[in-house]
């Protein structure tokens, strides 16, 4: 049986996300350590009446890689 590869990217983003939200609730333990890195001052495009923001930024924390390793772990049981 072939294994679904939208079902597998959802399962990683909630991984990532409910990582990050356990790193977020514990801010001052090892599970919220890791490395900011992206576009920190946005880019402005201002062509007078249209003024758009260009921004990226990710934060990658030891819980949200713990995270994504269980969704990993599920998606294979699946």
């Amino acid at each position: 049986m072939r294994k679904n590869n939208w079902a597998c990217f959802l399962l990683l983003l909630a991984g990532i996300v409910i990582g990050g939200f356990i790193g977020n609730l514990f801010p001052n333990t090892w599970l919220n350590y890791g490395q900011t890195f992206g576009l920190t001052s946005p880019l402005v495009l201002d062509l007078g009446i249209l003024c758009i923001t260009f921004a990226l930024t990710i934060r990658i924390t030891i819980a949200s890689i713990a995270g994504i390793v269980i969704a990993l772990i599920i998606y294979r049981f699946l």
